[in-house]
């Protein structure tokens, strides 16, 4: 749908997905920006490594927020004159509007406009686009990164293996007849995969940082 009212809210899912939270509570708290320390990436596993949990957890909650946000834009259109092209909530075409409105608010994730086009890799804002879609596979998608991290504590492998189970459960597990569903299902797996070659290289070479959301307890000392 390339109707000026759309393509408005093609805008507003970009300047939403924009929103550098972590960048604004570091400067604005904390008086730094999350993306001269660590990984030097304005996401919410970032802002845990650098400033603790306290900070990350907001920003995950919001990052996760602008995904589901975006998509959900498309429900503005009631708001427009009845005798504007108005889409139905039954075709495809709403679907595909819904999954354009989501990777506006990860592109503009990964190069807000409001932080010099220096975000994050759009894992969280990804998966609140993923829960405005289809609720049940990001559930059980969000199940799984749990399950990955719990064992490995490797994010960025967690969100991979997520990702890729997303992309079976669509096609395989629900057998989705939507291709609008089906392509971004896959998409979705290439931008991941994409955002995180460097994580995966250094997880092939054994060098990615572990997060644990525990502290490792100290041996006492030997009396």
């Amino acid at each position: 749908m390339l109707a000026p009212a759309y393509l408005l809210f093609y805008l507003i899912a970009y300047l939403i997905g924009s929103i550098p939270t972590s960048v604004w509570i570091g400067k604005l708290f904390y008086g730094i920006d999350v993306r001269d320390y660590g990984s030097q990436n304005a996401g919410a596993t970032n802002t845990f490594r650098v400033l603790g949990k306290k900070a990350a957890i907001p920003v995950l909650i919001f990052d996760v927020f602008k995904g589901w946000a975006a998509v959900n834009l498309v429900y503005l259109d009631r708001l427009l004159p009845v005798n504007y092209p108005h889409l139905n909530h039954d075709t495809s075409e709403f679907v595909i509007v819904k999954v354009i409105l989501g990777l506006f608010a990860i592109l503009g994730h990964l190069y807000p406009v409001f932080a010099g086009f220096r975000g994050g890799k759009g894992v969280a804002t990804l998966f609140g686009m993923v829960i405005g879609l289809h609720p049940m596979a990001a559930g059980l998608s969000f199940s799984i990164f749990l399950l990955v991290f719990g064992i490995y504590n490797y994010v960025s492998l967690g969100a991979i293996i997520a990702s890729l189970f997303f992309a079976f459960y669509v096609i395989v597990l629900a057998r989705e007849d939507r291709t609008a569903m089906v392509v971004f299902s896959l998409l979705q797996l290439m931008i991941l995969l994409f955002t995180h070659r460097k994580n995966i290289v250094r997880l092939k070479e054994g060098k990615e940082n572990k997060i644990y959301l525990r502290k490792k307890k100290k041996n006492a000392p030997n009396s």
